[in-house]
Parts: structure tokens; sequence; C-alpha cells
């Protein structure tokens, strides 16, 4: 059987704390961990030719962590933006940061808008990092908008529809999500992409996301490729 890979897929980075824990470490070395473990992440959807990846990185509900831990989150993004945009360009990677970048210092929005402007031109990957990201927060944000341009006379009422409306959210730069994975055992959404994963397919792996690797990612796939998306249609045999 032939293997179906997903255009696009958003991952839930769950577990990195617990897999610190669990060595006797703190909850940041399990993030550094983790950095390491969207390095490999990356590759695979380099070498499997996905056209887009979307990583949870920073909840808007993981502002209500302990500050010291979200101060290393926010260093470790620093570092990573200040590091990595020569190897996206390397690889021909487009980079783009989805969230309310408002809740950030002015150096991570600087060089964030310098990621993004850097790696414009780059038509291979699309990586997208939802950071400080929400779900409701990205449909309140479309909702403000649309107001907005039928208040300009910019937009009709009648002229909302959902396809207009997908225009209006924070992805309105990629194709609709194929592939949910969520890593560390947990069955839920956590407020992910709401709107965007309506129909995608859900895989959930008790696999700490440190130590999620190619054969994981090759599982997940696997997974995928055995579903039949009907989206609501009966499918004739």
């Amino acid at each position: 059987m032939k293997i179906k890979v997903p255009r696009h897929i958003a991952i839930i980075m769950d577990g990195n704390g617990r897999w610190a824990q669990k060595k006797g470490k703190t909850r940041i070395f399990g993030h550094q961990a983790g950095f390491k473990a969207v390095k490999k992440t990356v590759k695979f959807a380099l070498q499997n030719k996905i056209k887009i990846l979307t990583l949870y990185t920073f909840s808007t509900e993981n502002q209500k962590r302990p500050q010291i831990e979200i101060i290393a989150l926010l260093k470790l993004f620093l570092f990573a933006l200040k590091n990595e945009v020569k190897h996206l360009n390397k690889y021909n990677i487009r980079l783009k940061v989805i969230g309310d970048l408002t809740y950030f210092h002015e150096e991570l929005k600087f060089y964030i808008y310098n990621a993004e402007k850097t790696t414009l031109k780059n038509n291979g990957l699309v990586l997208n990092i939802a950071a400080n990201y929400g779900g409701k927060w990205d449909i309140v944000e479309g909702v403000k908008k649309i107001v907005s341009d039928v208040q300009k006379g910019c937009l009709s009422i009648e002229q909302i529809k959902e396809e207009i409306f997908s225009q209006y959210l924070s992805t309105n730069h990629i194709l609709p999500v194929d592939l949910v994975i969520r890593t560390g055992g947990e069955k839920r959404i956590s407020n992910f992409l709401l709107w965007q994963i309506v129909y995608s397919e859900l895989y959930f792996t008790d696999v700490l996301w440190p130590d999620f690797n190619a054969s994981e990612f090759k599982n997940a796939i696997n997974f995928f490729s055995t579903r039949q998306r009907r989206f609501g249609e009966v499918v004739k045999n």
C-alpha cells in the first residue's frame, strides 16, 4: 500500500517537564531537550517532503506557569531565532510565527520579525511556530478584524462565509491541517488550532516530546495513511 504523506502536520509537543523529572532534572532541562527534538522533527519533515509543519511551542495558557520557567522558555526561543535562521535559509524553509506577539519583549519580537523577513522568499517547507497562541484567541482576533472591515464598508455581512472567515485567522497563509500529533500521553487539543483542525486526523502517543524521533513520526504518518477521510460525506466502495 502506498503511504499517504500529509501535506500539513501540526504537533502538540507535550512532555518536556515530565521527561526531565523522570531523570531527576529541572523542567528547563526538559525544554532544552525538547528543542533538540524540534530540530530532528524538522529534518524528518524535510526528508519526507511535508509541505507545512506547525509546532505548538507556547500556549496563551502557559502564561500561568512559574515565571522562572517562562523566562527560560523565552530565552530558548530567542536563542533558536538567533542561531537557526541560517539553517532555515540553507534548507529553503520559510518561518512564520503565529500567536499574540504583544506578550513578548522587544528583543524577541525583533528577532521574530527578522527571521520571518529573512526566510520570506523560501519556498520549501513552511515552518509555523505557534507561540503565545490559543485557538480561542485566534478566532476572537479574526472576529475583530471582520467587524472592523464591515464597519469600514470593505465587507458586507452577507459576504461572510467559512472561506472568508478563514482568511482572517493567523493561518490564512497555509493549507488546512491534515494530521495532528500529540505527544506525552494526553488526549486533548488544549486550545490548539480549533478552527483549522475540524477534519484533521488525530494521533496520540505516550512518547514524551524529547524522545519523539523518526520512528514515532513514521508511526503517525502510517496511521494517517490508513484513515479514510470523508469530510462528512459518504464514500462509496
